[in-house]
């Protein structure tokens, strides 16, 4: 089979590797789709200490079991799935409670375990057992189901922020996942949702995911913009769907007296530390938290979702790439050319 192998910091490379059989309580399977995450970036330039090359990254991925082993019954040859990143050890006290991407060992496909940007992939028996491997309905698509890992991701974010139904959302950022919140926010009960981008052309792009204001600090102070949009109160929720130390301060700012913000975007190595006047909070008694990843039965929803088309997040795919050009889809996302790169293997 083809790989792209991450050989080194910035140099990877596609080249041939050998097609493994899977062990007991393993499945294989052949790779029909796998998107690029910012994090695929990150490790691409800057490395991962659970990322040990010659490694293949990637982990929003849909693809064909091709294979079973040895007592596998929960998947069958033929059956397509998605996956995505986080893999509870399904031992630890945070596993058992159902919050795996708090799991200590932190495994992750992609990461301690082989990725998807690669014609096939072995799933070892962890994350067949506990992981986050979703049947794909026969109306999503490859593409469409490898995107049910940010979706996911995007759930656990608003799930967190207690997101009520008549509140006002604010996201700061309109990448993909800042587009998939917009859909996803409305059908949580959010009554106006309003987006912040600096990029005209991102913000375009997120106009056809249905917020009700689209603000750029290019045009104006939105601080006061969004004063003026929630007649002086501020949002009731506030994400930062970006990695922007300055969107974060911007976030406490302005969220409303008892309000959420979520710290979702995380940060380049070396930004600075935050500053923020811990009496803004103290007087608010807002909430300030953030969230990453995702679990198993998130991961689930998130394909209901996009089954039942709640959220489109086919709008997000803007360019399509072979395994053979991942140099080029990498770059496209470091770009941010359009919303979602996606690789087919």
């Amino acid at each position: 089979m083809k790989a792209a192998v991450l050989e080194a910091l910035e140099r990877i490379v596609v080249r041939e590797m050998p097609s493994a059989a899977p062990g007991p309580g393993e499945i294989k399977l052949c790779v029909r789709a796998c998107a690029v995450c910012g994090s695929d970036v990150r490790i691409f330039h800057h490395g991962n200490p659970r990322v040990k090359p010659p490694a293949i990254i990637g982990h929003e991925a849909a693809g064909e079991v091709i294979a079973v082993g040895k007592g596998v019954r929960k998947f069958s040859i033929g059956q397509r799935v998605a996956i995505g990143a986080d893999v509870p050890c399904g031992q630890c006290e945070w596993c058992r409670k159902g919050l795996g991407n708090n799991c200590p060992d932190n495994y992750a496909i992609g990461y301690q375990f082989p990725g998807a940007f690669a014609e096939e992939m072995l799933l070892n028996t962890m994350i067949v057992d506990y992981g986050p491997v979703t049947p794909i309905p026969d109306s999503v698509s490859d593409e469409e189901a490898a995107l049910a890992e940010p979706l996911a991701c995007a759930i656990n974010g608003l799930e967190m922020c207690r997101l009520e139904r008549g509140d006002t959302l604010c996201i700061i950022g309109a990448g993909p996942i800042g587009c998939m919140m917009i859909e996803l926010g409305r059908d949580m009960g959010a009554e106006r949702i309003i987006m912040i981008q600096r990029s005209h052309k991102r913000l375009a792009l997120a106009k056809q995911f249905g917020a009700d204001n689209y603000l750029s600090p290019e045009d104006g102070d939105v601080m006061q913009a969004v004063r003026d949009l929630t007649a002086g109160r501020g949002p009731d929720v506030v994400v930062t769907a970006c990695g922007s130390v300055e969107a974060h301060e911007q976030a406490i700012a302005m969220v409303a007296k008892r309000g959420s913000v979520n710290l979702f975007g995380g940060l380049a190595p070396g930004a600075r530390n935050l500053s923020v006047p811990s009496n803004t909070i103290h007087y608010k008694e807002c909430y300030v938290l953030g969230s990453h990843g995702s679990v198993p039965r998130q991961h689930a929803a998130a394909m209901d979702l996009i089954r039942k088309r709640t959220v489109h997040v086919a709008r997000c795919i803007s360019h399509t790439f072979s395994l053979d050009q991942i140099g080029a889809a990498l770059e496209a996302a470091e770009k941010h050319e359009g919303l979602k790169v996606m690789v087919k293997p």
